[in-house]
């Protein structure tokens, strides 16, 4: 099974950041950055879990929901990327990275 306490980890700090952002700053692009995460950290756990059927689309609760939002799909992709045989550390990587990134260029 894979280690995924990285991918949790790094969710956790841009969904703290989030949390103290002040609605300025997550109307100006910061929640926007983490909702498109959220997504696809959700799409991605719905390909391991359920390949071949479309992938739904995470909505839109705003600008103050983004951080829970992004956490419950970042813990939804590690688990499921976690318990899949199919699952690889190349996924799980990609998906860090995505963090890493998505918070970059969110500024905070």
């Amino acid at each position: 099974m894979l280690d995924t306490s990285e991918l949790t980890a790094a969710a956790e700090r841009f969904a703290d950041r989030l949390r103290a952002a002040p609605q300025s700053r997550l109307q100006r692009g910061a929640a926007a950055e983490g909702l498109a995460l959220a997504r696809e950290l959700a799409v991605r756990a719905q390909r391991v879990e359920e390949p071949g059927t479309q992938p739904r689309t995470m909505p839109d609760a705003g600008v103050f929901a983004v951080a829970d939002q992004l956490l419950v799909a970042a813990h939804d992709c590690a688990e499921a990327l976690r318990t899949a045989p199919a699952g690889s550390q190349e996924e799980l990587d990609e998906a860090v990275r995505a963090v890493r990134e998505a918070m970059a260029r969110s500024g905070l």
